[in-house]
């Protein structure tokens, strides 16, 4: 039932990717819909590091369920970002240097995808270090981009 759920996501997800640029009517739009997707992946993530730092026990099955779910926010969340969309908690700086941020965006994706690889090992040291590896990436686009 959890890989059913977390496909419909991942399909609900990926559908809306394309489109995403002509959704936006107005900046506001863009912001809330990257803030949205990077709450999604944070609670995902957060499932996640829960298993990785012994909080709940570790199920592979779960976290591959989450992971998948997390690949999926690093293909829409990035059209959040289009220029003009300026505001909320990202820093100028995505702006002023887009191949940059895109260049943070796409190793977040890479190790989100080999995250999602390492949960279905259905082993916690692989998922441990997949982990950190892909928390190192989140903390460093948020460190050089998102203020607060």
């Amino acid at each position: 039932m959890k890989k059913v759920a977390a496909l419909g996501m991942l399909v609900a997800c990926a559908s809306f990717a394309i489109p995403a640029f002509a959704q936006f009517a107005k900046p506001e739009d863009a912001i809330k819909y990257r803030q949205s997707a990077m709450y999604v992946q944070g609670q995902h993530f957060g499932r996640i590091g829960a298993m990785a730092n012994a909080r709940v026990p570790f199920d592979g099955p779960t976290a591959a369920a989450n992971a998948d779910v997390m690949v999926a926010m690093t293909k829409i969340a990035p059209a959040g970002f289009m220029a003009g969309s300026e505001g909320g908690k990202s820093k100028p700086e995505i702006w002023k240097d887009a191949a940059k941020f895109k260049e943070m965006a796409d190793n977040w994706a890479a190790e989100s995808v080999k995250l999602a690889a390492a949960a279905r090992t259905n082993n916690l040291d692989n998922l441990k270090a997949a982990f950190t590896a892909t928390a190192g990436t989140c903390k460093a686009c948020h460190d050089a981009y998102r203020s607060q």
